[in-house]
Parts: C-alpha cells; sequence; structure tokens
C-alpha cells in the first residue's frame, strides 16, 4: 500500500520566528532544502547530541514518504575555542583531535541506522566562503576590522532579536572585548593567538572564523541564500541563531530561513551537556539499550517538548518496543495458519490510524499521535489474529502497511525476522559481556568490531545482547 499520506493541506511546522504554525512548501525548483546545526567535535558525542540528529532524520523520511525531494544538510564545526582547549589538555594537535572526534561521531549516530544528512560540511573546508561573507559585511558597512578581528554592529541591523523575541536594550554581552565599538558585536573573525596551533590567511591578518559566522557561509554554500528549514536545539536560538539571520540577511537581503524548527533539550538533571558534566554518551546508551529502544525513545516525546532521560521512560519504551516485535511475530505465525475472508475491524481500523498517523505528522510532525495510532492497528492486528482470522492475503496486506508505518519512523527493523548467529558467534558476544562487566571497555569495542567483521550485530536490551545477522 501506498505510504503518500491522503490529508489535504500537506505539512505545517511551528516556527520560533513567526511563532505559530507553517505550512512546509518546496522552494522553486521543488525540493525541500533543510540546514541542521551539527556537532562541535572536541569530545565523543553525548545522547543529547542524538536528539536533534534523530528528530530530523526522521523528518526528512517522513517528508521524503510524502513526495517531497528533501536536501538535509547538517554541519560540523572543526575549529574552535573549545577544540583548542579539548587539544591543549589531551596535548595533541588541535586538527588531530578534531578528525578523531568526528570520525567517532559518524561512527556512533551511523548506529543510529538513519541515514546519513545529505552533506555534512565542516568549517576547515569552507575558509574561502566564511571570507568572502565576511568581505561582503564589511562592504555594507555591518561590520568592521579592528586589531586582527572583524565584528558584526549589531545596532546597525533593524531585525535583531526577531528570532529570539529579545530588544536589544535587555541584551546580555556573550562576548566582551576592548576591540569593539559596541558592547553587543560579535565577533566574524578573530586574529591568531599564541596558544592556537592552526590559523588561516585573510585580508585582516592570520586568524580563523567566528563561531557564528561559519553556519550563514555553509548554509548558503550548500542550500542558498534562502531556504525552507533551518533546524537544531533550542539552546541555540539566542545567541548563535539570532547571529546567523543577522548576518545572512544583512549580506543578502531576504529571509535565511522561511520555518526556523528548533527541538527542546534532553534532561538528565537539568539541560544535559559537557559543560555542566551532566551527560552519558551515545555509544554507551546505545550499549544499553540498542538503537531501536533509543530512536523510539526519542519520537515518542514531541520534538518541542523537554525530555527527560532516565531508565523509568526507557524501561518503558523497551516495553513498547518489545509489542511492535511481537505484533510482528503474531502476524508470522497468523500467516503460516491463514482462516478465511475480510476481517470488517481490522481493515477499517488501518484506514482510520492510517489517516490519523499522517495527520498527527503532518501536524507539526508529532510523532507522539503518530505512535498512538499506530497502537491502534496493533491493538486491531492482536484482535483479528486472536480470534478469527482473517485470510492470507489480508494478512500479508496488514504486515505490509505495519511494516510502511514503521518505516516512516525509521523502526522497520523491528519488523524483520533475522536468523540466529552460530555457536562461536555467540561465545564471541558472551565474552564481550564479560568485557564490559569487568570496565574492560576497549576489549569489548573490539570483540564488538571482531562479531561484525564476521556479518553478524549485537544489539544490547534490557533482557540482554541479541546476536543476529546483519
Amino acid at each position: 500500500m501506498s505510504t503518500t499520506s491522503p490529508t489535504v493541506g500537506g505539512p505545517r511546522l511551528y516556527s520560533t520566528l513567526s511563532r505559530r504554525s507553517e505550512p512546509l512548501e518546496p522552494g522553486p525548483d521543488g525540493t525541500v532544502r533543510m540546514y541542521v546545526c551539527g556537532p562541535t567535535v572536541y569530545g565523543p558525542v553525548h545522547v543529547g547530541n542524538a536528539r536533534p540528529f534523530v528528530v530530523f532524520s526522521v523528518l526528512k523520511r517522513y517528508l521524503t514518504r510524502r513526495g517531497f525531494a528533501v536536501r538535509f544538510v547538517s554541519n560540523v564545526t572543526d575549529v574552535n575555542d573549545k577544540i583548542y582547549a579539548a587539544a591543549g589538555r589531551e596535548e595533541v594537535p588541535s586538527a588531530e583531535l578534531a578528525a578523531r572526534y568526528l570520525a567517532e561521531y559518524v561512527a556512533d549516530t551511523d548506529r543510529l541506522e538513519l541515514g546519513r544528512p545529505d552533506l555534512e560540511p565542516t568549517v576547515t573546508g569552507h575558509m574561502p566562503e566564511i571570507i568572502d561573507l565576511i568581505e561582503r559585511l564589511i562592504t555594507v558597512d555591518l561590520a568592521y576590522p579592528s586589531h586582527g578581528d572583524v565584528y558584526f554592529r549589531v545596532n546597525r541591523f533593524p531585525g535583531y532579536g526577531k528570532l529570539s523575541g529579545r530588544r536589544l536594550d535587555e541584551l546580555l554581552v556573550t562576548e566582551p572585548g576592548d576591540a569593539k565599538e559596541h558592547p553587543l558585536d560579535f565577533a566574524l573573525w578573530k586574529g591568531h593567538k599564541p596558544d592556537e596551533d592552526t590559523f588561516w590567511e585573510s585580508p585582516w591578518g592570520n586568524g580563523r572564523p567566528g563561531w557564528h559566522i561559519e553556519c550563514s557561509a555553509m548554509a548558503q554554500s550548500a542550500l542558498g541564500p534562502s531556504f525552507e528549514i533551518h533546524g537544531g536545539g533550542i539552546d541555540l536560538a539566542f545567541p548563535h541563531h539570532e547571529n546567523e539571520i543577522a548576518q545572512s540577511e544583512g549580506a543578502n537581503g531576504v529571509p535565511m530561513a522561511r520555518i526556523w524548527a528548533h527541538n527542546e533539550m534532553l534532561e538528565l538533571g537539568g539541560k544535559m551537556s559537557k559543560s555542566e558534566g551532566n551527560i552519558i554518551l551515545l555509544r554507551d546508551a546505545l550499549d544499553r539499550w540498542g538503537r531501536d529502544v533509543l530512536v523510539a525513545f526519542f519520537l515518542r516525546t514531541h520534538y518541542r517538548s523537554k525530555l527527560p532521560f532516565g531508565d523509568p521512560a526507557l524501561e518503558d519504551t523497551a516495553r513498547q518496543v518489545e509489542t511492535i516485535r511481537n505484533t510482528t511475530l503474531a502476524l508470522d505465525r497468523a500467516e503460516s495458519a491463514p482462516g478465511t475472508g475480510i476481517n470488517r475491524e481490522l481493515a477499517d481500523t488501518l484506514v482510520v490510524a492510517r489517516n490519523d498517523f499522517f495527520d498527527a505528522l503532518d501536524d507539526d510532525f508529532h510523532t507522539p499521535r503518530a505512535f498512538a495510532a499506530l497502537f491502534e492497528v496493533i491493538h486491531a492486528i492482536h484482535r483479528a489474529v486472536d480470534g478469527a482470522r482473517p485470510g492470507l492475503a489480508q494478512l500479508q496486506a496488514t504486515r505490509s502497511e505495519f511494516v510502511a508505518l514503521l518505516d516512516v519512523l525509521g523502526l522497520a527493523s523491528l519488523a524483520v525476522s533475522r536468523p540466529g548467529a552460530p555457536v562461536e558467534i555467540v561465545a564471541l558476544a558472551r565474552e564481550r559481556e564479560i568485557a564490559r562487566a569487568e570496565g574492560d571497555f576497549a576489549r569489548a569495542d573490539e570483540l564488538r568490531a571482531e562479531i561484525e567483521a564476521r556479518g553478524y550485530e549485537v544489539r544490547d536490551t534490557p533482557e540482554g545482547p541479541q546476536v543476529t545477522s546483519r
């Protein structure tokens, strides 16, 4: 069956800029262009970083199923103050540290099995574009050089504060400095400092970009001066996204993005962040819970709601994931001994629930309501297979529709029956469990790699590790 929504009106997303839900319309070439701020690679990715990765990756999946062409770009910041500081602590070159943590970020997020963004640009790969954009801002008198730095004139951009809703007279200084014309001005280019081991040549001397200019330059390079969706965590709305708007719109004279979509924070006794010291690494969460539980956990709560991270919520999600798996197994058993005819309740429930599922996702990507619709299908399936079973054709069509809905959410793997592993692979998995219990995580990683090299994968679940063929 088709997974294209039968509803009219199309998807809508809440925009932080307009404070209302906006219709999502493709650009002039028919493509929905989406830029999402990615990580700064100065340490292992934590589970809080995974929320925007999951939300916007699944949003792309959904829009694609709705018939849109989508270009999804998510950047990587590979040079900034935090990277220099971390490199100093580890006593390694900053470029080496950034490259290592970038590789780890890709490896860890690949385990979510949601695919990669279409493009993942880096700051160091876009220095000419960054310098060009700064020069244009100087030309229109929105920026000025000062003692090797370049600053943006905040009070010269009349729309400053429109995203965050803040007035200039309410703002606190986020970047102190004596070389600025006004305390609120922010850096576009930073002159080279003796303790920084990388720099780039520019018309203002050797140095590197400020944080905010990089995204304006990379977004424009990948998507053009104006595009459909700019996403990221709500903690980036000010000052980062506010400054992006000032830079991009000041240089180009057109709206940077029509919809500004922000996901709320993951919480573990407050906002989860490295600076707060309250983080759980993504790889550790995946080792403990497996990708299915983690992806479902992120999607069971609306992306604009705060999401407490803890065992009770994850255990509840694990039970729901197991229910979904058991439903596909129930269909397998029913197909091996089908009844006859059509179960009208099951057929009617599928139609209503499918419409509810797509209506929910059309309405500001409301994944919790989509899950509720999915469970209406699950309950109807169990009533049908536990009673007078329908015929094989209806069972197969039901399974196809059920898997299609799961696939929209990136959870079709729950419906895949995979053969078990041979004895020697199970033995490696048990050895890995012993290594993890003894705290020898390096050995555990080696054993996981060996299992995967032999064509199998190990998933850690609340019931223990499960080994299946890849």
